[in-house]
């Protein structure tokens, strides 16, 4: 019975250290960087060596925040590492920030004209400018509104100032922020004139919708433009009570007019050689 229990272990001792050899053999023929063993207790295992291509060369990331008008939040970041070819953002702003825009001021004291006063009855425009500015008006050039009122057309104000200054030698600057209310859009304009301040004035319209506010805010203008124009003596007849009563008693005529659709009949002022327009049409009868 001994001699069997012998021979026994003498087999399993032989099966194993056979087991072993083979193992340490196929272990020698991988290289040592990358054996990698398992938790098999006769089991031994190696993957193959993996080299990665070259990377590429890596500049410093920059951040991108996003705006927030709350305070005291923290802003986001989003960082984003860029390569050597891309274009470095913060190198762009900083080489911008150095040259002033081509439309600004090259002085050193540049005029802010929403504050400035600067050049205001410094002293007159030249006799030839004058001459140009308070020429009497031209009746052909007045139109009178439904309602009896007398105006210049705002393209009349631009070409008279254009024959005086020259084009680009006059400008209107904003004094204020457009001002908006439920039925009015105003601003406050300054009219400068060969690098002096002529007059500041405040335009206003009125609109009727929210997609009429764009159109209003360049009416404001013109018509701050108009009540500028008035320091510099251009159509100032316009605001003489005397002249108003004599031009419309030889230039207008107020007639009833009836509204073609409504059939309502109200008065309507027009010149003489006008006629009233649909849907308005002249009438006898007073309503």
């Amino acid at each position: 019975m001994r001699d069997i229990v012998e021979a026994e272990w003498l087999v399993r001792l032989t099966y194993t250290s056979s087991i072993m050899f083979g193992a340490r053999r196929a272990l020698l023929r991988v290289p040592v960087s990358s054996r990698q063993f398992s938790l098999s207790h006769v089991r031994f295992a190696a993957t193959p060596k993996v080299t990665s291509p070259k990377a590429r060369p890596v500049t410093p990331t920059i951040a991108a925040r996003a705006a927030t008008s709350r305070a005291g939040l923290r802003e986001p970041e989003i960082e984003e590492q860029t390569t050597a070819g891309d274009v470095h953002i913060e190198q762009l702003m900083e080489g911008a920030e150095t040259e002033p825009l081509p439309d600004a001021p090259t002085g050193s004291n540049p005029t802010d004209w929403y504050t400035s006063y600067h050049g205001l009855s410094a002293q007159p425009f030249p006799k030839e400018v004058a001459d140009i500015l308070m020429a009497p008006i031209d009746p052909l050039d007045v139109e009178i509104k439904p309602d009896g009122l007398l105006y210049l057309p705002e393209i009349k104000y631009r070409r008279i100032l254009n024959r005086s200054f020259g084009p680009g030698g006059w400008g209107l600057a904003p004094r204020s922020g457009i001002n908006v209310s439920p039925k009015i859009v105003s601003r406050e304009y300054a009219l400068v004139c060969l690098g002096r301040l002529v007059a500041i004035a405040r335009g206003e319209q009125e609109y009727f919708g929210q997609e009429g506010i764009a159109t209003a805010t360049e009416a404001a203008k013109s018509n701050a433009l108009m009540r500028c124009c008035k320091d510099l003596g251009i159509a100032s007849e316009l605001w003489d009570p005397r002249f108003i009563r004599e031009f419309k008693a030889k230039y207008c005529a107020e007639a009833f007019v009836e509204h073609m659709v409504t059939k309502k009949v109200q008065k309507r002022w027009r010149r003489k050689e006008n006629k009233f327009e649909y849907p308005y049409k002249e009438t006898t009868r007073s309503g």
